[in-house]
């Protein structure tokens, strides 16, 4: 189970069923380009097309603009902003979908699916994808072009060591003790990790180090071109059950 502390510990490739199929022109060609930049560029531009984002200011009413507006890149960046907003809870929901992993904090602690804040949750989910053009799809092949990049560098095996930094250590939920400074412990269903250290102090008096499998990463700084999460070194990661170790 992909949201298990035992996947992380016992990684292996993910999929989702019939992206890379159903886009095959895609990843035929991004094999035959060599710079990382340059396929940056042509999945921007595969997904301008498919989508008609280029489109937006010839469609006749402003709902069919705005749905068009609403895309992938609009999702990350309100990520970036609020990971509580509208736009957080439509990428949280994109992760409980396609993992079955529930959120577990949406500007309140989410204790079960028929709680009252799961329901708010919900209707922010609800809300945010109803102007959008077939968000779903997109953020699909957002995951499966990341998953491409990674595989790009690191076998189905490898973990990155990276780093959260939270001021809510105490509200998380540890579903074990495994020593003076290491827990297993189960995060949001898509929370922000850093690979500095230093960086993950800035944004809580406690920092986690875990291991994370490429498969259970999601987006990260540096993917695509532009500013999106730029500076941060962010990666954004499906969560669920880790085993972290508090660091100092």
């Amino acid at each position: 189970m992909v949201g298990s502390h035992h996947f992380n510990e016992n990684p292996q490739s993910v999929v989702i069923q019939g992206v890379r199929e159903n886009n095959r022109f895609l990843f035929d060609r991004l094999v035959s380009i060599a710079e990382q930049a340059d396929r940056a560029r042509f999945f921007c531009d595969y997904m301008s097309v498919k989508f008609n984002l280029h489109r937006a200011e010839e469609q006749e009413t402003e709902y069919a603009r705005q749905s068009i507006r609403n895309s992938y890149q609009r999702f990350l960046k309100g990520w970036m902003i609020d990971s509580n907003s509208a736009a957080g809870a439509v990428l949280k929901h994109w992760v409980e979908r396609r993992t079955g992993i529930t959120p577990t904090y949406h500007n309140a602690c989410i204790d079960s699916i028929s709680s009252e804040s799961y329901y708010k949750y919900m209707s922010d989910a609800l809300n945010g994808s109803a102007r959008t053009s077939a968000i779903d799809s997109q953020l699909d092949l957002l995951y499966e072009y990341c998953q491409y990049e990674l595989r790009m560098r690191y076998t189905p095996d490898f973990r990155l060591t990276l780093y959260r930094g939270t001021h809510d250590a105490e509200e998380y939920e540890i579903l074990e003790e495994c020593g003076k400074r290491e827990q297993i412990v189960r995060l949001n269903n898509l929370v922000s990790f850093t690979d500095e250290p230093e960086r993950a102090w800035e944004f809580g008096r406690t920092v986690w180090r875990a291991e994370v499998p490429p498969a259970k990463i999601f987006f990260y700084s540096g993917l695509l071109p532009g500013s999106i999460l730029k500076g941060e070194n962010e990666y954004m990661i499906i969560g669920g059950e880790y085993r972290v170790r508090r660091m100092r």
